[in-house]
């Protein structure tokens, strides 16, 4: 997890099925490097540092049309798909004081339809022309809207986004403002104040800025604020901010120029020019003296944050602040991880980051102590080090490891179209700070030079001792200030009378037709093997001189011995802590050296190794994967590290309502004697036990080619990937392998469970029953079903609890689908207040979509949003490695993505009700709750679904 203060950019959240990744994201344990030293090859010898990087070559237009708007044009034709990103200049820079989170209301309120586009339309529309990629993004500095859809449906973005740019306002109603009001103080709740130390983050901010600046209340704002925001605010808003002369639109990916100007020029080339936007007048003041302050949480560890007032994005220091951040607290390889984390053992995690900004810039380092050590402790630790820093600044390795990691990032940051950090969304971001979208390659070089001797002059002059805010995040009561009433919902579509803006036009009434289809031709894998008989998969992918590589094996935390979970897990994490001839801190250095991101992970049905890298350091980087693989030495000290670092670890997450209830879910659904019923991390007791014994034996028995498959994305020919391959695994010995049988769940019946967290403002709640194996032919047809039911925002279940009784920020329904058994899950973060209300909603559009055949235009909207969005599956190495690393474990045929939009296509209404029928079981649904048990209990009996059951955050019955 990164602490960065860049994470509080605020997002609409429009991927609801997010909730599958986070909740079951089982693996929260932090690495531990070893104390040995064996004798290594220096690291520099394998990052080929005479080869210089070539940088890409973004080619664009830019263009402003007459009323203001600026256009940014840019071919990329690797993919059959488009982005459409607009920046709209405003951000909480801009926001008066009591109007603080604003900007970002008003970015809920852009998806709430205008007048030629109802309601939830805008979403729903870009849902069922396949957007693999949508959402709406508020930053301090700026407000932005994305869709990544198929190229023939850029029409179809262009129409929207002018539709709510130039008509918003004339659909406008007191009923849509009052339920974002509700949907936005939800999400409060849930990143702010029902999140660990979300609450101490955001007194960060207020520390570091008066409280008349617009940064003060950072990006969310107050309850009081937020709800305190008028009908006539929003309209007054719009009119000011969201004009073609304050925004800029940028087109990216498969498309024709000369038919993009004409669709741009038709559709808002005739909306008007907006008055002149005032100038930002905020001054950011600087700090002369050390501010402290200490924060109450619902946490179980002390934290630490320091805080500084930088240069201002793009200006002379902020490229400097960004390498200090890297060198510091950039990862394994960093100082402060070194240093606290691995020499000390005295904190469980440390960050550093740089958020730039245009009224000064964050630096911030963040660092959590483990169980028996203090917030004082911590400090006196960084402060050690920042000393060092300002007095002698970093090595010449250490700056060539952090300007490889942020160069790599950058490259790799360009194989999305769209997106967060996409080309769109990079050419909108230059434009928007500097007014030039080419500006890639100056961003750069403003990393190759920097030097030692820059960087520890940022650090001497910008990272004063007198010039910081330390913030303690420490366990206790938190303070939320006064409660603001909820009003009630009102009935939408009831407008009291919208305000026009800009003429109306006919044409404007209907979307545009979609453009001639691509065909899809996703990929199909070349398979080779080696001399050994290792399974190669393999994908070219030319273009940018990015490759990824993912060595997967075909057992995971599903062949763990019931009295050890958390072993394929452990195992994993072990396999970087040291080989024959690398300790884990050089195996850490290496990796940092070479830009590459290396993981080892286990999951229920596999473990793998992976890593991605610029094309000209994939040697070197599959170098390592080979290295830490074939020859891992388990270091006993080195073992007992990592054990205290994952015990730690429990003891940080009994803070985290997602990680309690996902854990207590599988706990109550598969019980004790079934592997599947604990996450991959194991338990407290297990990690305690397990030996270093243990983590060889199932190395030895499990880490062997035959079972295993080196999954390979990228620019990287084919010839050169099989000498590679064969040079690097040719002589990796097979052996014999079994995966034991894993037993019938223990199931309990229908009931409640409860786990309390006194105070709390929202509940996680999860309804949860077993489901079925990934094998399984209905799955085109349930993929389908849940699509409707709670698969995408316009899902039964998200719009019914969201939208309309404004109960969640999200809400979302999904399978988790396994070599095995799987289980079905809905739920998400509930207001208090609204729990049994809410639960009993969701059970109702289960039983609706049981009892009631999906409409046509449902299915026809479900499967759309299925097939037509594959093609955004692989728009990066990393992402099409993961998908066919699917097709070895889970057996499928090498063209199953290929032919998988056809499969999707095929399903009907009447399948679609069989698979509903056939696994949706409400009466064996399971309620989990983690929340405050005094509020939500008396109201959640009263549903009837059977006994009340209390466990604690371990999910142990108590």
């Amino acid at each position: 997890m990164t602490f960065a203060l860049h994470n509080r950019m605020l997002i609409l959240s429009l991927s609801v099925a997010v909730a599958a990744a986070s909740v079951f994201s089982q693996d929260a344990a932090k690495k531990m490097p070893p104390s040995k030293k064996p004798a290594a090859k220096p690291a520099a010898a394998t990052a080929n540092k005479s080869a210089e990087i070539v940088l890409p070559t973004i080619k664009f237009e830019k263009y402003t049309l007459a009323n203001g708007l600026v256009v940014i044009l840019s071919e990329d034709h690797r993919l059959p798909l488009v982005s459409t990103n607009i920046w709209y200049h405003v951000g909480p820079a801009n926001e008066l004081p009591g109007r603080t989170g604003f900007a970002h209301l008003f970015e809920h309120m852009m998806f709430e339809g205008s007048k030629h586009v109802p309601g939830n339309g805008h979403i729903r529309f870009l849902e069922a022309a396949g957007s693999s990629d949508l959402n709406g993004t508020t930053d301090f500095d700026r407000t932005n809207y994305f869709e990544t859809l198929p190229s023939n449906q850029l029409e179809l973005a262009l129409w929207l986004e002018s539709d709510r740019m130039g008509y918003l306002p004339d659909k406008l109603d007191q009923a849509s403002l009052t339920n974002q009001q509700d949907v936005v103080r939800n999400e409060r709740r849930q990143s702010i104040e029902n999140s660990p130390y979300g609450i101490v983050e955001e007194g960060v901010f207020h520390e570091l800025f008066p409280k008349s600046h617009p940064y003060h209340a950072d990006v969310m704002g107050s309850h009081a604020d937020i709800q305190a925001a008028k009908l006539e605010d929003v309209r007054n808003f719009f009119k000011l901010y969201y004009a073609p002369n304050n925004a800029s639109l940028a087109i990216v990916g498969d498309f024709d120029p000369a038919q993009a100007k004409q669709w741009v020029e038709k559709y808002f080339g005739p909306l008007k020019r907006g008055a002149p936007v005032p100038k930002i007048s905020a001054k950011t003041p600087p700090i002369t003296a050390e501010r402290r302050v200490v924060i109450h949480d619902q946490v179980e560890l002390p934290r630490v944050y320091m805080a500084w007032l930088t240069s201002p994005i793009f200006k002379p220091g902020d490229a400097e602040a960004d390498l200090a951040s890297q060198i510091l607290g950039g990862g394994k390889s960093s100082r402060l991880y070194k240093k606290l984390v691995y020499e000390k053992q005295i904190a469980l995690d440390v960050s550093a980051s740089q958020q730039s900004l245009i009224l000064g810039s964050l630096f911030e380092i963040v660092v959590t102590a483990r169980p028996g050590h203090t917030a004082e402790e911590m400090q006196k630790a960084v402060d050690e080090e920042l000393a060092a820093f300002r007095k002698s600044g970093p090595s010449a390795v250490e700056l060539e490891r952090a300007r490889n990691g942020i160069e790599t990032e950058m490259i790799q940051g360009l194989e999305r179209l769209g997106g967060f950090g996409g080309v769109a969304d990079r050419l909108n971001e230059y434009n928007h700070y500097l007014g030039n979208p080419g500006y890639f390659s100056d961003d750069v070089h403003r990393y190759q030079a920097a030097t030692t001797e820059s960087i520890r002059l940022f650090a001497q002059y910008q990272l004063k001792p007198t010039a910081r805010v330390i913030v303690y995040g420490i366990p206790g009561k938190p303070d939320l200030g006064p409660d603001v009433p909820t009003p009630k919902n009102l009935q939408k579509g009831q407008s009291t009378g919208g305000e026009s803006v800009n003429l109306d036009a006919a044409w404007r009434e209907n979307p545009p037709p979609a453009g001639p289809a691509h065909a899809l031709n996703l990929p199909v894998p070349d398979v080779f093997k080696l001399s050994n008989g290792l399974t190669v998969y393999y994908h070219y992918r030319p273009g940018l001189p990015v490759a990824a590589a993912h060595l997967v094996f075909n057992t995971g935390s599903g062949a763990n011995p019931v009295d050890k979970p958390g072993l394929a897990s452990f195992t994993a994490n072990m396999l970087q802590q040291g080989t024959a001839t690398r300790n884990a801190t050089q195996i850490a250095d290496e990796a940092a050296l070479l830009g590459t991101s290396l993981t080892s992970a286990a999951t229920m049905d596999s473990s793998a190794v992976g890593a991605s890298s610029l094309t000209k350091n994939f040697p070197g980087a599959l170098d390592l994967v080979a290295d830490i693989v074939l020859h891992p030495t388990f270091p006993p000290d080195e073992v007992e590290r990592r054990r205290a670092s994952r015990l730690a670890a429990f003891t940080d997450e009994r803070s985290d309502p997602e990680t309690i209830v996902a854990r207590t879910g599988v706990s109550v659904l598969f019980g004790p004697r079934n592997p599947f019923g604990y996450d991959n991390s194991g338990t407290e007791a297990s990690v305690k036990a397990m030996t270093r014994e243990d983590m060889m034996n199932f190395w030895k028995a499990n880490y062997v080619p035959n079972n295993a498959a080196l999954v390979v994305s990228g620019n990287i020919p084919v010839d050169d990937l099989k000498s590679l391959a064969e040079s690097k695994f040719g002589a990796w010995k097979g052996g014999e392998f079994s995966v034991p049988p894993i037993g019938a769940p223990e199931t309990a019946k229908a009931k409640i469970v409860i786990v309390d967290r006194p105070g709390a403002q929202q509940t996680m709640v999860r309804l949860v029953q077993l489901g079925v194996d990934r094998a399984t032919p209905d799955y085109p047809a349930i993929e389908v079903m849940n699509s409707e039911l709670g698969g995408l925002f316009s899902s039964r279940i998200n719009l019914n609890l969201r939208e309309e009784h404004g109960y969640t920020y999200g809400a979302s329904s999904f399978f988790v689908y396994r070599r095995s058994l799987g289980y079905f899950v809905a739920g998400g973060g509930i207001r208090t207040d609204a729990t049994a209300p809410a639960v009993n909603e969701m059970l109702k559009e289960i039983r609706r979509m049981i009892d009631t055949p999906m409409k046509p235009e449902e299915l026809s909207l479900a499967k759309d949003s299925q097939s037509r969005s594959l093609p955004g599956i692989f728009e990066t190495d990393n992402g099409e490695a993961g998908a066919l690393s699917e097709i070895f474990v889970y057996n499928l045929a090498r063209d199953y993505f290929s032919k998988l939009p056809e499969q999707l296509n095929a399903v009907t209404a009447e399948d679609a009700e069989a698979v509903a029928k056939k696994y949706l079981h409400p009466e064996q649904l399971i309620l989990v709750c983690v929340g405050d048990r005094a509020k939500i209990e008396p109201e959640l009996l009263k549903l009837d679904l059977g006994a009340i059951e209390i466990r604690d955050a371990d999910g142990n019955v108590q």
